[in-house]
Parts: structure tokens; C-alpha cells; sequence
């Protein structure tokens, strides 16, 4: 696939910029449980936070396979920071592009993209996460507004965030529609979330509505489409960046056991030199090719609009993320006792890769719909 210069030179800048000041401080932002509010703020500037955004909304316009380098390039150096731009670029934005209203991208997206105005998606609730159809949160309409009551759990920025996607349920006729909740509105009340093994500085937070009202011109999407297109529809590209996500912190993760096996010294000999660490190293090198060669495919397709695209998406994010806890393990492995030490970044990779199995879409989930896919699709052939 041709790659644009400009492109091209996003990509090696990125990757500057993510050695420079993400990397030598993702172990300072899970030890503080944040992200500096200055980072965030020059990350918006560069319109990083936004780089599959189209540009005549300040985003940077990245392409599918474009935009899964850009986010592998940042999920080696922290998967927090790769997490916010899933949520606020991926979730949200792309969402909003997609679904939004002339009016609602003109206000938000310009916003977004210059990092004035972090978004969080808010799905997943304290009883309701798989099954994420059945939402408790609830709204009713009362003339040209409407009013929502619920609580939301385990919110990425929430802590944060300045609008909300909210997914809620009509409190009678149960049809699930999305809405753009301010913070600055009355009745909102967001409470931090720690103790967690993972994703420390991704500002998780729950969120409780208590009869906010929401005015007609904030719903997103049309009124009861809101898990079929608006839901859907954003996990889609967040298990793109999922794929990505684990194939970086992989990447990262093998990069970190190969430069310990050339400096340790075990029985006279550096660790890299005993065949079973370099069966170690080669196993996870092909699973890490394999990885990014679907993701590879999975952009391809989603670039050329292919309706099978969300299925590859959903492979790749299966594949990825099983991979990655492969290989996390493997390189805790290899760094034997240190590897339990925060002092080495493969104890941080191993946590981040688990929570890979279980957000947007659990693996086993999944595995279901990918198990009916292909009964379905080979049976047609028969």
C-alpha cells in the first residue's frame, strides 16, 4: 500500500515525540495514577489526540493502516496514552464524524482535536458490561429534553473528560439512544477509581446522572440507535485499536527481553546465548508478525470500506490480545525474579495486556461471534 510523505513524516515524528516524552515517563505516570495535564495539552497541539480525525476538523486525517502504526508507535511507550486516543479519538470522535449532526461536529470535533475538550465514552456500568444491550442507565423525554438517571462504570477519562457519550435505555419502552452530556451541566458526579491492576493513569472513573437534562440537539445518532449504530459502531473502531494496542505492548515487551538476554549472565553465558531463550524470542517474534499482519489486512479492508472489515477487526483483536498475554508472560519469564519488580517495564506490560482480553469485547465473547460468523459464512459454500 502507498504511503504519503506527509504520511510518512507524521509517522517518524510520532515516533520522536513518543520516545522523547512518553517514554522515559510511563512508569512516573502509573506511580502518580495520571497524566500531566500539560502532555495531554501539547499532544492536542500536534493533533495527536485526533489523528484519524478528517483535517478540515484539525485532526490529522489518517488513513486505517496510517493510523494503526500511529497508535502502535504510542502503545509502546504507554498504553494510558494509547488509551485516551482510543477513547477520545476512536470511540468518540470517529463516532461523532460518522454519526453527529453539521451542528454537533462543528462543535466538538474542532474542540477535540485541539485537546480542549476530552471526550469519554460511557457504556459499561456497574451490573451491565458484556451485555451491554441491557443498560440501567435511563433517560425520558419531557417536551424538547431529555432527563438521565444511571451510573456508569469503569470509564476511561471520566475522571477527566468534559463531554460523555452516554448510552441509556428509555425507562419504559426500553429503546437504547446516545446522548453528548456536558460535565457543566447540573446532576453529574464523577468518582475516581483506584486499586486497579492496570491502566493507572487512564483516569477510570464511575459516573453518576442524576436527572440531568439534555437538550434534543445532543442526542447522537437517531433516537433508539443507539447500541445498534452509535454503540456498535464505536467499539468497532475500538477493537481496531485494541489489535494495535497489544501488537505495541508486545513489540515493546520483546524489544525489552532481548536487550536483558544480551546483558545477563547466567552459567558463563549471556542469556540469549541458551537455545531456549531463543526459542522464547523467536516464538514471540512470529506471533508478533502474525499479530501485525492481520491488523495489517484489518486496516486494509476498513480503508477500502469493506462490510467484511468489522469481522477481520474483531479477529485481529481476538488474536492480538491473546498474543500479547503470550508473550508478556514469556518475557516476565525471561527476566526471572527481576521480572516481578517495577523496575523493569515487563511487570507493567504483563497487567496491561490482561485488561486486553477483557475491554471492548471480552475474548470468549469474541470467540462466539466469530465462531457463528464462520459456521455461518462456510455453510453458504456447501
Amino acid at each position: 500500500m502507498k504511503i504519503s510523505v506527509q504520511q510518512s513524516d507524521i509517522l517518524v515524528e510520532v515516533e520522536r515525540f513518543s520516545e522523547e516524552r512518553i517514554h522515559p515517563y510511563a512508569k512516573e505516570f502509573e506511580l502518580n495514577e495520571e497524566l500531566p495535564s500539560e502532555l495531554i495539552r501539547e499532544m492536542g497541539e500536534k493533533g495527536y489526540l485526533t489523528a484519524s480525525i478528517p483535517k478540515e476538523y484539525g485532526g490529522l486525517g489518517l488513513d486505517p493502516v496510517q493510523f494503526g502504526l500511529f497508535i502502535e508507535q504510542i502503545g509502546k511507550s504507554c498504553n494510558s496514552i494509547r488509551e485516551l486516543i482510543t477513547v477520545h479519538n476512536s470511540l468518540v470522535g470517529e463516532t461523532i464524524v460518522r454519526w453527529g449532526t453539521k451542528e454537533q461536529k462543528e462543535k466538538w470535533l474542532p474542540l477535540m482535536t485541539q485537546g480542549k475538550r476530552i471526550a469519554a465514552f460511557a457504556l459499561s456500568e456497574p451490573n451491565v458490561g458484556t451485555d451491554a444491550r441491557n443498560v440501567e442507565t435511563h433517560y425520558r423525554k419531557e417536551g424538547n429534553q431529555y432527563m438521565i438517571t444511571g451510573v456508569k462504570k469503569w470509564i476511561s477519562f471520566a475522571d477527566i473528560a468534559d463531554v460523555f457519550l452516554v448510552i441509556a435505555a428509555h425507562e419504559e419502552e426500553g429503546q437504547v439512544t446516545a446522548f453528548l452530556v456536558e460535565r457543566e451541566w447540573e446532576g453529574i458526579k464523577t468518582t475516581r477509581m483506584t486499586g486497579l491492576l492496570a491502566s493507572k493513569a487512564s483516569h477510570i472513573a464511575e459516573v453518576e446522572f442524576m436527572d440531568v437534562v439534555v437538550p434534543a440537539e445532543n442526542v447522537l445518532g437517531p433516537v433508539g440507535g443507539g447500541f445498534s449504530y452509535i454503540a456498535s459502531y464505536g467499539l468497532d473502531h475500538g477493537r481496531y485499536n485494541i489489535a494495535w494496542g497489544a501488537v505495541a505492548i508486545a513489540q515493546a515487551s520483546l524489544e525489552a527481553m532481548i536487550s536483558y538476554s544480551r546483558k545477563r549472565t547466567q552459567f558463563g553465558k549471556k542469556l540469549c546465548e541458551f537455545d531456549l531463550m531463543q526459542a522464547i524470542i523467536a516464538d514471540a517474534t512470529t506471533k508478533i508478525h502474525a499479530a501485525r499482519a492481520l491488523c495489517l489486512h484489518a486496516g486494509r479492508m476498513r480503508l477500502k470500506r469493506d462490510p467484511d472489515s468489522i469481522m477481520e477487526t474483531t479477529m485481529a483483536k481476538y488474536f492480538s490480545s491473546k498474543m500479547v498475554m503470550e508473550v508478556t508472560t514469556d518475557a516476565v519469564q525471561a527476566h526471572g525474579g527481576n521480572g516481578f519488580s517495577n523496575q523493569y517495564p515487563v511487570e507493567r506490560f504483563f497487567r496491561e495486556a490482561k485488561l486486553l482480553e477483557i475491554i471492548e469485547g471480552t475474548s470468549q465473547v469474541l470467540q462466539l461471534m466469530i465462531a457463528q460468523h464462520s459456521i455461518s459464512k462456510n455453510y453458504e459454500k456447501r
